[in-house]
């Protein structure tokens, strides 16, 4: 007798088995098919507010409607051959610009700490063709000038005064500057096209740089003032900071010099206003009595 007639229920297994891989494999397209237990669905974090019975910050509102600005008038006497906005020299488009200041218009000739970057050519309205992007740096600060081609003259659509070493973007369409605020923050704007020119959009501050030291302990007047580390629990005793010198003061008919107020060093101590000691004066000593 053959192994396969032994075993007939192991043959049956087999066959189902195939004739289910069959009929899966070979379903048509847009058939429902069964892909097992479906994954476990997490919902998203609730918000849970804390002390409810507190007032609390109001949204922001919406601030007022921005005031409509008057549509640019073309630079004069400057005409772009088959709105070819690359084809313009920039240093004459700037000289002929009424909305270049006095002290931009220095940046012209050649002056120490003066510039004209090189232009950028970027599509920020939209419509498939380039604006030109030209920055005149200055001493103190960079001023940014943007035109765009309207027939076959320019039209300035942006100017605005930024601090040196400042960086820009593309995002889309969009315009985004960003000026070094302080050493730990920045600030970004965003400008879009409105049909018109291009107008602020967005503003925000960001920090990017790493958080001031607070465990210096400030000293006011005779009083220590006490810093948030000062209320921190710790086994391990802080070191004595440097001892200040501090002036004696004379008492009146007196050479010796009264006391002066110990400086406090740096440990860790309870959040009270701790006060030096007063100075002690002696009483003035009296003249003698003339014979």
């Amino acid at each position: 007798m053959s192994t396969i007639a032994r075993r007939p229920h192991a043959v049956r297994t087999l066959l189902a088995a195939a004739l289910l891989a069959l009929g899966v494999g070979c379903a048509a397209p847009g058939e429902l098919r069964d892909h097992g237990a479906a994954a476990a669905v997490t919902p998203p974090p609730a918000r849970l507010a804390l002390w409810p019975d507190r007032a609390a910050a109001p949204s922001p509102e919406p601030g007022p409607a921005r005031v409509a600005q008057p549509t640019p008038l073309p630079v004069p006497d400057m005409s772009v051959a088959e709105q070819d906005v690359t084809s313009v020299d920039v240093r004459t488009l700037l000289a002929k610009d009424p909305e270049v200041g006095l002290e931009e218009r220095r940046a012209l000739d050649p002056c120490e700490g003066c510039e004209i970057r090189n232009a950028e050519y970027r599509d920020l309205t939209g419509d498939g063709r380039p604006e030109l992007l030209v920055v005149v740096g200055l001493v103190s600060a960079d001023v940014l000038h943007v035109y765009t081609v309207s027939d076959d003259r320019l039209l300035s659509i942006l100017r605005v005064q930024l601090l040196k070493r400042f960086g820009a973007e593309m995002v889309g369409i969009d315009l985004w500057l960003y000026e070094p605020t302080t050493v730990q923050s920045r600030t970004s704007r965003r400008f879009s096209w409105d049909g018109t020119r291009l107008v602020l959009a967005e503003q925000k501050v960001e920090g990017i740089g790493p958080m001031p030291d607070t465990s210096a302990v400030w000293v006011v007047g005779s009083y220590r003032v006490p810093t948030v580390e000062d209320y921190a629990v710790t086994a391990v005793p802080r070191p004595e900071a440097p001892s200040v010198r501090q002036p004696t003061s004379s008492a009146p008919g007196s050479g010796a010099g009264a006391p002066a107020p110990q400086p406090y060093s740096i440990r860790p101590v309870t959040p009270t206003a701790v006060p030096t000691a007063a100075p002690t004066a002696r009483p003035p000593a009296r003249p003698e009595a003339k014979p």
